[in-house]
């Protein structure tokens, strides 16, 4: 959806056209679920934050800047209920998800992909929260530097130092962690 159209979307809900906003929720529902799991939430805290962003959006949408962007909005409400949330209560991460594979698949296949994605999964864990949030958001949420300034409350100079930063530390953790599975296989000597 072009921002303009998702303007005038936004527009007619706060001029009361209240079923438009499902729309909405439809578009962002899977990519605000992704990013809070992606920082650790549980499948249930993040399905109750999800819910919760969408009730906060719409109650605030006529506070909304047309000239911003609608999902560096949303994204800032979920990452700061997830925020309090981990304030409230005794945070524990976990582990992302496993997604569903493809029914072509073999047996091998999946265990390979499955592996790789828990082992990246685990990867991404070890690094700081900054850090997993600007990737997640770039590279899940397709957000550019200035919308992620947005979410984070950062300058953009922070987000490419982050980004920077990031990328360099999860492929030095790729490596350590491919040369430990390496050493893993040769067994005791």
């Amino acid at each position: 959806m072009r921002q303009e159209s998702e303007r005038e979307l936004i527009h007619r809900i706060v001029a009361g056209s209240k079923q438009e906003f499902c729309f909405l929720v439809d578009r962002y529902k899977q990519k605000i679920y992704g990013l809070l799991r992606g920082m650790g939430a549980s499948p249930m805290d993040a399905q109750d934050l999800t819910q919760e962003t969408f009730i906060k959006a719409y109650r605030k949408l006529a506070s909304h800047q047309p000239d911003k962007s609608f999902a560096s909005w949303l994204y800032t409400i979920a990452a700061n209920l997830l925020k309090d949330h981990k304030k409230k209560h005794r945070f524990e991460e976990q582990p992302i998800g496993q997604a569903e594979t493809a029914v072509s698949d073999g047996p091998e296949q999946s265990l390979l992909r499955t592996e790789r994605r828990t082992e990246f999964q685990r990867l991404l864990a070890l690094l700081p929260a900054n850090y997993r949030m600007a990737l997640l958001l770039r590279y899940t949420n397709d957000l550019s530097y200035e919308e992620i300034g947005e979410v984070l409350e950062v300058p953009v100079s922070k987000v490419q130092n982050d980004l920077y930063r990031a990328k360099k530390r999860l492929k030095q953790l790729m490596i350590e962690s491919k040369e430990g599975m390496e050493y893993e296989m040769l067994g005791p000597r």
